[in-house]
């Protein structure tokens, strides 16, 4: 609908459209093409490895060098079967320990480490104490430090406590998270109102019942973010073990996979499981794939919005 106006200062009658129409006169909001395009491009480069390894896992081990499909597309050979039979049979079914090692690592790991940040993001961002901001610095400062820094004095310290080659060495430093508790103490800071703490201070509660009805509701969407992190990371990891462990019963799939990969590599006096190596690889992510699906849920924020009037 066209609305008509008069000019106060010419008297002259001036003509409004409305929002969004189209016409003579008017100019379309120009199409962010190349934005898409980018988005677009982005998402095949992350895309692709994934892809190459559903379609490498279904090949066998000659037909992932020579093949009539190409590198990402099937060959006339299906063998995702004959892989996964393979896979799980190998050297006495090895890879079971492993995804059961990596599970163990993870868990205990992503949640041992989730229950630690929320604890001290939780206390960083509400509590009041002398050198409050010298911790906080430290951590900042924690948090730049790349974890594979760490793997050597690590390894040192616990080879004096005797937890080298055991699921604690593996475990404790996966404990330690210092971006998680710099998420949980940004987020907390504003998701958690200080005046709903002081009411219920003033309606009787302690600090602990604050904590477990008032804010970890409340921290919700960090716990999660915190928690799919961690469990990622711990899960992904690599030179830790590594340097850590030296009983094949003890690896995680990370490792175990490269101890397949260097075999395979030795030429003709090692022995060829390039097709299980893939197929063990896209066993390894599907974990993760449901974790995302299963938890992306409760990965939203703003839970907070509205709760002071």
């Amino acid at each position: 609908m066209t609305t008509i106006s008069t000019d106060r200062g010419t008297g002259r009658a001036a003509t409004r459209r409305p929002a969004g129409a189209t016409g003579p006169g008017t100019t379309k909001r120009p199409r962010r093409i190349g934005s898409h395009v980018f988005l677009l491009l982005l998402v095949v480069y992350f895309v692709t490895p994934l892809w190459w390894l559903v379609v490498g896992s279904t090949k066998s081990n000659s037909g992932l060098f020579v093949g009539s499909g190409g590198a990402l597309w099937f060959n006339d050979e299906f063998s995702l079967w004959d892989n996964v039979q393979g896979l799980f049979a190998h050297q006495g079914g090895i890879y079971w320990t492993w995804f059961r090692n990596s599970f163990v690592y993870a868990f205990a790991g992503g949640v041992g480490s989730t229950v630690l940040a929320v604890l001290a993001g939780y206390g960083l961002a509400k509590y009041r104490f002398r050198g409050k901001g010298l911790f906080f610095s430290l951590l900042l400062g924690a948090v730049m430090v790349p974890m594979t820094a760490l793997v050597i004095p690590t390894f040192v310290l616990l080879s004096s406590f005797g937890l080298v080659n055991t699921m604690w060495a593996v475990i404790l430093p996966s404990l330690l998270s210092p971006i998680g508790v710099y998420l949980v103490r940004v987020y907390a800071q504003d998701a958690i109102p200080d005046e709903m703490l002081d009411a219920g201070r003033v309606d009787g509660a302690g600090e602990l019942r604050l904590f477990a009805q008032v804010a970890m509701p409340l921290l919700r969407p960090a716990m999660v973010t915190v928690l799919l992190l961690t469990t990622v990371a711990t899960w992904n990891n690599f030179f830790l073990p590594l340097a850590m462990l030296r009983d094949t019963t003890l690896l995680p799939v990370t490792v175990g996979l490269n101890n397949w990969q260097a075999l395979s590599n030795a030429g003709s006096g090692g022995e060829q499981v390039w097709n299980l190596i893939v197929t063990g690889s896209l066993v390894s992510v599907l974990p993760l794939v449901a974790a995302f699906l299963g938890l992306q849920k409760y990965w939203q924020g703003g839970l907070s919005l509205g709760a002071i009037k």
